[in-house]
Parts: C-alpha cells; structure tokens; sequence
C-alpha cells in the first residue's frame, strides 16, 4: 500500500504539468491542435525525448478528445495513461474508461514513428475500441488500422496486413498478433513478411494475456503424420478401466499412469504378452494419450462437442475466461485421443511447425504496459517475470458496491438450490442479476434450472459466444438475468438501464469460487462501475471443484456422507471458521500451483525461445540479403562435402558412386578409379561434380536474379523443414519426460540437455538438406513460361 502511495504521488506530480497545459490547449484553434503532432516531432528531432513530451501531448490528446468524442479524460484516466507510457501495469477498476486511457500513451509513443500497438484479448474489443478511439488519432494527423478482420470468412492478404501494421497505431488481439509472428516467419519471400519493429505494446487484460493464458502456446501446425488406427482401440480399452484399481490418477500435478492390474488388463484386451516389449512403444504412447484423454480433459471445461461445417469437432476452452481456442489444437496426438473418447471424426494428426507462448511473444517487445481491474494480487509474479510494477489507480468515484461475504454449504444441490432461491429473491424486486458459473456445463444446468423455474433469461458460455456484446449490453436493464462463464463481457461496460439504480444495482452472483482470486475479483467487478450501487455474493459447495482439488481429504468425506435424501429442503450455511478458511485456503494452493506451473511453462519454453531466435535471426538475413549468396552457398558445400570425404569410409566404388546419385547428381556417369583411402582425392571429385551441377543449374535458369533467388529457397527450405522437425522433436520430448516426476530425476535438465544436442544434429541436418536441395532439385518451365522448382 505504501509503496502504491509512493508509486502515486510521482504520477500526480506529472498529472499538475498535464493541467497546467488545460488552458492553453482550450484556447488553441483545431488547426493548431493538429499542428502540434508535427510540431512534437520535430522536437523529437531535435533532441528532447518522450518523457519531456508528456505534459503537453498529453494535454493534447485530452483537448482533442473533448472536442471530437465529448469525453474529457478524468485526472485518474491521466494518472493511468502515465503509468502505461512508463511501461507498467495499471490497474483500473471497471468502468474506470481504460479505453480512453490508453489514447494517450498510443498517441505520445506513436510520434517516434516507429508504431505501437494495443493488444485486446477478443476481436470485438479490438474492433469496438479502433472504431471509437480512431478520430482522435486521425484527427491529430496519426494513421490507425485494425489488424482484425470484421468478416471471419475473409482472410486479410500479407499486402493488406502490411498496410495494416505500417500504420501509427494498430489495434489487434494476442492471438492474432502471435499467429502473425509465427506465419511471418515461415515466408519464403521477402514481400510476404509484415511486421513492424516490435517497438512499444499495451495489452487490454494483461493479466488474462500473461498469466491466464501463460501455459497455452501458440501453436501452427503442419506436415502431417500418417493417421494411426490406435486411437479408437485405446478409448476402446481405457474406457474399461477403473480408477485406482488399474490406473492412478495425481490430480495436482495433472499425472495418470497405468498400475500392474491396468497393464494386465491392457495386455488381455490387446493380446499382447508383454505390453513394454520394445517393438510396443507406439501401443505405449496412444494408451498413455487415451488415459489423459479420459481423465485429464474434461468436456465443457476443458473444451467442447459442436456441429461443423460437416461433421462434430472438438474446440479447446480457455478455462480461466471460457472461451473457445479456434485456432489451437492439443499436439502429439492428444486432441485426436479426445476426439476417439467423443465419438467425434478424427481430425489429421499434425507436426508442430512453429510456437510461441505469450510471455516469449512480448518480451520481444522493447517496452510493454498492460491494463487491468485485477493486477495487485498478482504483482510480485508481474514483477518477477516481466520487471513490472502493478499501480493501483484510484477510481474517478468512491465504489459503493456492496460485496458480501460467501455462502458455503456442504453439498452441491443445497448450492444450487440456495443460490437459486436468492436469484428469485432479487429477480422479483427487479433488479438485473449476473449469475456466473466455473463452466460451461454448470451454466448449461443453471440455464435448464431457471426455465424450469419459469424465468427468462440470456445464456452466454462458448456455445453462444457470438452473442456475447449483445447480451452484456443488455445485462444492466430491469428484470434482466444472465447466466454467463467468467468469459462474460470482460473489457465491456454493463450500463443499468432506467430505474436500476433505485433498486440497488446489478446483482452479481458467482456459483462458485474460481481457480484464482483475480478472476473472482473480475465477477465482483461487473457491479458497481463508476460509483453505481451494485451487489455481489459468492455461493460456494464442498463439492466444487475447487475444493475437490486442493481441499483437504477429510471434505471429501464430509459430504460423501450425505445421501440426496436426507438433505434439507431449506439448506442453511455452514458456520464454523474451520469451513470458512477452506475456501481461501484452497484458492491460495490453486494459485501458487498455478504460479508454478506458469514458471515451469517459462523454464521450458526458455530453451525453444533460444533456439527459435536464432533461426529466426537466420531466416531474416537471408530474406533481406540483397547480395549474392554463392559465398554462403560455398561455405556450406565445403563443410558438408568434407564431412563426407574425411569423415565417411567407402568400402567400394560403387558405395561412393551411391552416395553421389543420392546427394549430389543423377547426372554423374563414368566416375575415374580413385584411392578410395585418399580423402582429398575423393573431396576433388566431388567438388568437380558439385560446380558442374552448379553451372547447369545457373545456364537452365538463364539469369542471375533467379539463380540468386534459387539458392536463397534451396536454404530457406532446408532451414524450415528441419526446424518444423525440430519443434515437433521439443513437443515430444516434454511430453515424454514429464514421467520424470516420479523418478530422481531433474526433467527440465534433461530437457535442456536433450534439446541441445537436438539442435546441433538440426544445424548439420540443415547443411545436409541444403546441398541436396542445391544439386538435387529439378527445374523446369510450365507451359506459362513460369519457372518451377522442385526441391527432393
């Protein structure tokens, strides 16, 4: 608290100097207002730097901002929007005008030219906000674009995207903003790359991007697999099995293993004598993703069963906001291990050929500010992974939001039925209620139960997400009731509607307490902005999930005890303290494991991130090389040629003819007797070949741009299809080492270990492709006149 007052009063002391500018940017005209953005740069130019610019654009932007939208950023906007141009966390309460806010840090960073961008956690946000916000940057001279498109159906084209994100400003979402790096860089051209220099980024819901999302990669997927039959015969087998009788399950470290009674089973229902068997390691590997499949992943709440264009598909949660991950799928053969336990078509088992998580993706960035209502209680994490502090800006008016204390009761029907006696209460005096539930399955259950009850309402979860701006705009209004998961309308104001505010405001009711004290926090938050009356109750069972989880053992038996019969018809709460800490208790072990898990996804991905900048660094240099290439070509050719002449035995002429039909020519005939013990005899042989097949391709291609430009996808190639290797090789082998936690062993040391030595075999398999890609490559000319090749 002392430290957020410190914090504060060097913000308000930059706050005076920004009103001290009121008056005079009042009384300018709007072409001198428009005049300053130049006047900025020049000054810039000049020599004064951003810091010193603050004060006066800020004020700017304000004037501009009243005269173009009506909003006068409040001094508490201003105290967020220095805290974002300083590169930290702004931690503003809902309703609080984040939006407006980030105008000024967007509009003083842009004036470098070198563009910013703000980061919003779904495309309707980031639409929304480009909209309202773009006249005061165009306004003010600047360009803005969207790097989201309106019309899912239509993909923006590499040309249009780089118009995009040339702009002053961009607007986009993470996701988007990470496929875009992954897919850059896998261009074969240079004219299909976009990105701007990663310069300074705020990110709407920093804490849902950077903590929320932290275990989830991106991920684009590629060069299929040939399908395996396993996957049906494994949901076949497992859905056999019994828990802690053939297999055991470690719910907090996420594990499942088979016992000696499961492999017994395993090995009569698949007729095998031993099912460890060295030539058994494929059977192995499915049965193992069918158990995480069954146990591990849990429809709708670690994803969903829906209609396709065709056919059923299986799409991901987001368990900590509920919405779909469209775009991501399981590796390895875990989503199609999931797709045989529902039932569902098999979809194409894919190699990873890129991924990124977010925390590697930002910290690209040279300074990075985020925004939220719920980052204090997650600061020391922000600071020790991102060397941000979290500022807690006061709000414009004092909250007057009535936030009381949990219900906890042992079971959960007597939940259920207790919190649905409360919305009944509150619906009868009109008041609009927000009912929130952990998953989509239990806000499916409170749905059923409110129709049962004869109340209407709005149901917003996954399977209606499309709806979800409408159906928060419609929230606030008298009598309204919403069932929602915690994906409801976050970045969305919820406006009360006329005569709302009479009855006490919104009425936010959780179902239960979720996985982490922020996203409780972000429930509570959807009453009561900007100094309207609200309410908010948590209703809470032994049985939920969270208590299930990190509860001690005795819960479990406190209301397996209870048969459904002799539960009460008017459930009362439990009492005692001892009941009541459980809940806090519980939700600090979530989220330190949660913490921890996050760390260890960092640890991980330290080694790829490593791995990924260096052939990225590579790839680039060879886009933008403008100058030829054939002193890097000959580099190449030398060293790969030497391995094989020095460090290769050739029992025979015909062993080393081989290898030359293999990796150099099909060309090569009549080969000279040579001393097969002498290896600089057999490096001039091959050197001779290797400039004759040079030479051809050079004359067929009959120019030296596209000669040039041969060579430069001959290396790309090679890089690509090793690297796509070597990032699915990583993906495996975290999957296979995480067995490791029941050993003596350091997995993540192995990891390292194993994912070096990987690395330097792909920088030789590189060298190795690209020759054979430089000598073994066919060209030929359509019948267009279009130049073709055809790398082996």
């Amino acid at each position: 608290m002392l430290k957020n007052q410190f914090h504060l009063r060097k913000l308000r002391a930059l706050l005076k100097k920004v009103n001290g500018y009121r008056k005079t940017m009042a009384g300018l005209s709007d072409q001198d207002l428009q005049a300053k953005t130049q006047e900025f740069r020049d000054r810039l130019k000049q020599g004064q730097d951003l810091d010193s610019l603050l004060p006066e654009a800020y004020a700017v932007v304000r004037e501009v901002a009243k005269r173009v939208l009506g909003l006068f950023p409040y001094d508490v906007q201003v105290l967020g929007a220095i805290a974002l141009h300083q590169g930290q966390v702004a931690e503003m309460a809902t309703g609080e005008g984040k939006t407006l806010t980030a105008t000024m840090p967007l509009y003083l960073n842009a004036l470098t030219g070198k563009g910013v961008i703000l980061v919003t956690t779904n495309s309707y946000l980031a639409l929304r906000d480009a909209k309202e916000m773009g006249p005061i940057y165009r306004f003010l001279g600047l360009s803005i674009a969207c790097a989201v498109n309106d019309d899912q159906d239509k993909e923006l084209t590499p040309e249009r995207k780089r118009a995009i994100y040339q702009s002053d400003i961009v607007y986009t979402t993470n996701s988007g903003l990470g496929f875009d790096y992954l897919i850059e860089n896998l261009a074969d051209s240079k004219d299909k790359q976009y990105l701007p220099f990663f310069n300074y980024v705020i990110i709407d819901e920093i804490d849902s991007v950077l903590l929320d999302s932290a275990q989830t990669p991106m991920i684009i997927s590629g060069a299929p697999r040939v399908q395996s039959n396993y996957y049906g015969m494994m949901a076949m087998l497992v859905a056999t099995l019994v828990e802690d009788l053939d297999y055991k399950y470690n719910q907090e470290k996420q594990l499942v293993w088979l016992t000696s009674k499961g492999c017994q089973a395993a090995e009569a229902f698949l007729g095998l004598d031993n099912l460890y068997a060295s030539g058994n390691q494929d059977i192995v590997r499915h049965l193992n993703l069918a158990l995480r499949a069954h146990k591990l992943y849990k429809r709708d709440k670690d994803y969903v069963v829906r209609q396709g264009v065709k056919d059923q598909e299986v799409v991901l949660l987001d368990r900590s906001t509920g919405r779909l991950m469209e775009l991501t799928r399981l590796q390895g053969g875990q989503h199609q291990a999931i797709e045989a336990k529902e039932n569902v078509k098999l979809t194409q088992e894919t190699r990873a050929m890129a991924s990124i998580t977010y925390q590697n993706l930002f910290k690209l960035f040279q300074k990075i500010a985020g925004m939220t209502g719920t980052g204090k209680v997650a600061e020391r994490e922000f600071k020790e992974t991102y060397s941000m502090s979290v500022i807690k800006i006061p709000s414009n008016r004092k909250p007057i939001r009535r936030d009381l204390a949990d219900n906890l009761y042992k079971t959960l029907p007597e939940k259920v039925f207790a919190s649905l006696s409360y919305i009944k209460h509150y619906h009868s005096k009109g008041n609009p209620l927000l009912i929130f539930t952990g998953s989509v399955e239990m806000s499916e259950i409170y749905s059923a139960l409110l129709l049962r009850e004869g109340l209407a309402h709005n149901l917003l979860n996954a399977n209606n997400a499309a709806r979800e701006a409408q159906i928060i705009a419609e929230s606030g209004q008298l009598g309204a009731v919403t069932v929602a998961t915690s994906m409801a309308g976050r970045g969305t104001d919820i406006k009360l509607g006329p005569g709302v505010a009479e009855l006490g405001g919104l009425v936010v009711i959780g179902t239960e307490r979720m996985e982490n004290q922020r996203i409780d926090l972000q429930i509570r938050g959807r009453a009561g902005r900007q100094g309207d009356p609200g309410l908010s109750k948590f209703f809470v069972s032994l049985e939920d999930d969270l208590l299930k989880k990190w509860g001690p053992d005795w819960v479990r038996k406190s209301y397996e005890s209870y048969s459904i019969d002799s539960q009460p018809s008017n459930p009362q709460p439990l009492k005692k303290k001892s009941y009541r800490r459980l809940v806090a208790k519980a939700q600090r072990a979530s989220e330190s494991a949660a913490k921890q898990a996050r760390k260890l996804t960092l640890d991980y991905a330290q080694s790829l991130n490593i791995q990924r900048q260096l052939v990225y660094k590579k790839r680039k240099e060879l886009l933008e090389q403008e100058l030829s290439l054939d002193q890097e070509v000959e580099q190449v050719l030398e060293e790969v040629l030497k391995e094989a002449a020095y460090n290769q035995t050739y029992q025979s002429q015909a062993q080393l003819y081989r290898y030359i039909l293999e990796n150099i020519s099909f060309h090569a005939q009549g080969l000279p007797r040579l001393d097969l013990q002498s290896p600089e005899a057999i490096l001039s042989l091959l050197m001779d070949l290797v400039q004759e097949e040079l030479a051809f391709k050079r004359q067929r291609l009959g120019s030296e741009r596209l000669y040039q430009e041969f060579q430069r996808l001959a290396l790309l190639k090679a890089i690509d299809e090793n690297w796509i290797e070597q990032v699915d090789y990583l993906q495996q082998l975290r999957q296979a080492l995480a067995s490791q936690y029941f050993s003596q062993k350091n997995p993540l040391l192995d990891y390292y270990q194993e994912a070096y030595q990987g690395f330097l075999l792909m920088q030789e398999k590189i060298k190795q492709q690209a020759v054979k890609n430089l000598l073994m490559s066919e060209l030929e000319v359509s019948p267009k006149g279009k130049l073709l090749m055809h790398f082996p």
